[in-house]
């Protein structure tokens, strides 16, 4: 069963007319639009199979699990704007998965450790009258080479249980050397990007 919640209500931001449901419970991204003045007046966590078809690259698989997310729950909640994301992290062509273990979080430090990776964000935003909106930001983030310690330390915080096995805002900001575009589309969501389309929907 979903688990859903609707937020408490407050004065739309930006002359907005109308409102919209996320398609998600990250509360990155509920942070990340409420602090940008676009709060959801629901949450409604997408029940999809996020697997990855043979042979998809990276992109492609991002934009479509946040397309059929929020087309899923468009399908629950008719009539009303719908905003779905996905964020994943690539390196050397690659998903990097959540770290189950602090093993394989080790192994995957290690494989971000002295290169530039990249944050994928795939989101969709579905009008209340249906329009569709598919869209990828891609952001790169070079880091310096880890010594053994400093992976220790970012084992030690715990913060390895995030995807990839780090979180942007926290320890590993020490060790990032720059980031070309979007510094948001690493927590979760380029914020930029889905206000200017969502201005120009919810009005």
């Amino acid at each position: 069963m979903i688990k859903t919640f609707k937020t408490k209500t407050k004065k739309q931001c930006w002359g907005l007319t109308k409102t919209f449901i996320l398609a998600s419970s990250s509360p990155r991204r509920i942070r990340l639009l409420e602090n940008a003045g676009f709060k959801p007046v629901e949450i409604v966590p997408a029940d999809i199979d996020e697997t990855e078809k043979k042979g998809e690259r990276p992109d492609k698989y991002v934009v479509r699990v946040a397309t059929e997310k929020a087309q899923h729950v468009a399908k629950l909640r008719p009539g009303i704007c719908i905003v779905a994301a996905d964020t994943i992290i690539v390196a050397k062509g690659k998903i990097v998965r959540k770290a189950a273990t602090e093993q394989k979080a080790r192994t995957n430090l290690k494989l971000l450790s002295g290169s530039t990776h990249y944050a994928y964000t795939g989101y969709c935003i579905i009008s209340d009258k249906g329009k569709v909106i598919s869209k990828l930001v891609k952001t790169a983030v070079k880091t310096k080479k880890f010594t053994d310690d400093e992976i220790d330390t970012l084992i030690t915080s715990k913060e390895w249980q995030n995807v990839a096995a780090y979180r942007i805002e926290g320890l590993l900001s020490a060790l990032v050397k720059s980031i070309e575009g979007s510094y948001t589309n690493i927590i979760g969501l380029p914020i930029y990007e889905v206000a200017q389309d969502l201005k120009n929907m919810l009005k």
